[in-house]
């Protein structure tokens, strides 16, 4: 059987993406998933928008939406005691060891099941112990490398936010952001001729009326 590959591109930060990873049991049997760190923060400074709990009125807001949608998933979400945290070097340890979706399953339950950011050296020895990394990764040159690579490859792709599941196409690629965006990924998954007709089809030609400085 021929199979479909998806790119699932991640940050630590995310509670979503926390959320959006017991759903991937709803995927067609021919896909498999391809997990990716990046560096949200970097992804967000390329675009010029900040991120949903950097904003006052909508951090409050983020937080009870990924704790309802959660709770209809099946999943506990738990926040750690300080969120935004740094995830860089947990991050890079990730990168570092090219890991698979059962290691990035037990990092969102470090950070998002059991509460705990990995920002300060013993949790981040922590959570290395937990993930089944090797801590030194969080230094080396060849992981701080491969983390810039994805993040790029993200950008360079379209990705705007986390979770987001890439997928190549006749266009190209198409990019499905968050967890509401699920429903809509298995529909084009079922029929990737889905955006080529109405009423999809002519979106990409809608000007654009009054932009923003």
């Amino acid at each position: 059987m021929t199979t479909r590959t998806i790119d699932l591109y991640y940050d630590l930060i995310s509670p979503f993406t926390h959320v959006v990873l017991a759903r991937l049991g709803e995927l067609p049997a021919d896909v498999t998933v391809r997990p990716v760190p990046v560096l949200l923060g970097a992804i967000l400074n390329h675009w010029g928008q900040l991120g949903p709990a950097e904003i006052s009125a909508k951090r409050l807001h983020t937080y009870r939406q990924s704790v309802f949608l959660g709770k209809q998933h099946g999943v506990d979400v738990r926040f750690p005691p300080r969120h935004p945290f740094n995830p860089l070097k947990a991050l890079r340890l990730m990168a570092g060891t090219d890991a698979d979706l059962a290691m990035v399953r037990r990092a969102f339950d470090f950070v998002f099941a059991q509460g705990r950011a990995p920002d300060s050296d013993d949790e981040l020895q922590a959570f290395a112990e937990f993930v089944g990394v090797p801590l030194q990764l969080a230094s080396d040159d060849n992981a701080k490398a491969a983390l810039r690579a994805n993040t790029d490859q993200a950008i360079a792709r379209g990705v705007f936010g986390v979770p987001s599941f890439v997928s190549a196409a006749a266009s190209g690629h198409e990019v499905f952001w968050g967890v509401d965006a699920f429903d809509m990924l298995l529909a084009w998954l079922e029929d990737e001729t889905l955006f080529q007709r109405e009423p999809y089809r002519h979106l990409d030609e809608v000007e654009i009326g009054i932009a923003r400085k």
